[in-house]
């Protein structure tokens, strides 16, 4: 077992090992989840496609056009 970088509690193993693989910081549910919180998203459909959560930056570009059928924007 891992510890959290915030806290100290024990990680699952699995949950570390994939945290690792995707360049994060190794957190325990809680501390994981006080950081998503802190990051903001917005939810699109796309066309032909069901919904995907972006972060507010990339959200605001990725909806100019979104349900455009073929991408373009005038």
């Amino acid at each position: 077992m891992n510890s959290c970088s915030r806290c100290g509690e024990e990680v699952n193993s699995r949950r570390a090992e994939w945290l690792t693989n995707q360049e994060l910081a190794v957190t325990c549910m809680t501390c994981g989840e006080k950081e998503a919180r802190q990051v903001k998203h917005t939810v699109l459909t796309l066309h032909k496609q069901g919904p995907m959560a972006f972060t507010a930056e990339f959200g605001r570009t990725a909806a100019v056009g979104a349900n455009n059928k073929g991408g373009i924007v005038r």
